[in-house]
């Protein structure tokens, strides 16, 4: 076995462990918390008014605690196995909620993508564009992308459209500040032989060019792609309507907590999914001289 599989192996094995651990924590957590009498710290009171909202006091309070692994395991079993239902506006199943999200994503990204590759392209061959960009850029990246929805919803009068607009404007900067970078860095001797040879631009551009910056422009749009994500749950917990965001959302107002932390994992493995389709991409795109 070579050093590079057997790093592989022992790394899996660990996290296999570190999984194990943490379900056994959250295991003993959870059994000791509903644990004792399930009306302690309430008063008569309390109790009282609590039945005469029809709510059982000893039940609310035994299940007002974090879930158990067993209520997860039929959580997730309940929604994976009916991934595709919908009963109606505030009820549908995680797949059809995730398309949305994904669908947002995939346009507000692909749009920026049309603009900051070809515009970071120019901007890069060219160091009178680069230092008249650079305000513009410094001043507008860092505004954090929700900043811009009341702007947005106020203009396009579109939930939904709005939300692709602020995935767009955050996944622009990182593609173009990154594709401008990989463009000016590019091996002078590189520019020179094409230059001798009489190259014409397009053809620089396609064959010199874009090879060699390619891997910045991958690492630039693995960066947009993460933060796209990131900011369409907190889009859509805005918005509203339909989106993993919003079902977060939807089911904290239920008071659904087993539902939550499943869409939080629903996220986060997603998340990491798409980091590592781009992070196959770019061992595609990377070269060694």
């Amino acid at each position: 076995m070579t050093p590079a599989k057997n790093l592989n192996l022992r790394a899996g094995l660990l996290s296999v462990l570190i999984f194990l651990a943490l379900l056994g924590i959250w295991y003993i957590a959870t059994a000791s918390s509903g644990a004792g009498n399930s009306t302690a710290g309430m008063t008569a009171e309390q109790i009282e008014y609590a039945k005469m909202m029809g709510k059982d006091p000893g039940a609310s309070a035994k299940g007002s605690g974090f879930p158990s692994l067993a209520e997860m395991g039929r959580t997730v079993w309940g929604h994976l196995s009916n991934p595709f239902y919908d009963n109606g506006p505030n009820d549908k199943g995680i797949a059809i909620q995730l398309a949305h999200s994904l669908g947002r994503v995939a346009l507000g990204f692909g749009l920026a993508c049309l603009v900051a590759i070809p515009l970071g392209f120019v901007i890069g061959m060219s160091p009178l564009l680069r230092r008249a960009f650079d305000p513009f850029i410094q001043v507008l990246k860092p505004i954090s992308p929700l900043a811009w929805m009341p702007l947005a919803l106020y203009t396009i009068k579109d939930s939904s459209i709005s939300g692709i607009f602020v995935i767009f404007i955050c996944s622009v900067w990182p593609m173009l500040v990154n594709t401008a970078f990989g463009v000016a860095s590019v091996k002078r001797e590189w520019l020179n032989v094409s230059a001798t040879l009489q190259v014409n631009p397009l053809r620089k551009a396609f064959l010199v060019i874009l090879p060699a910056a390619a891997p910045t422009i991958l690492t630039g749009m693995r960066i947009s792609m993460g933060i796209a994500w990131l900011v369409i749950v907190a889009a859509e917990m805005l918005v509203g309507g339909t989106g993993i965001g919003y079902f977060v959302w939807n089911e904290w107002n239920n008071l659904s907590l087993t539902n939550v932390i499943f869409a939080i994992l629903v996220i986060g493995v997603v998340g990491m999914l798409l980091d590592l389709a781009f992070g196959q991409l770019q061992k595609v795109v990377t070269y060694v001289e």
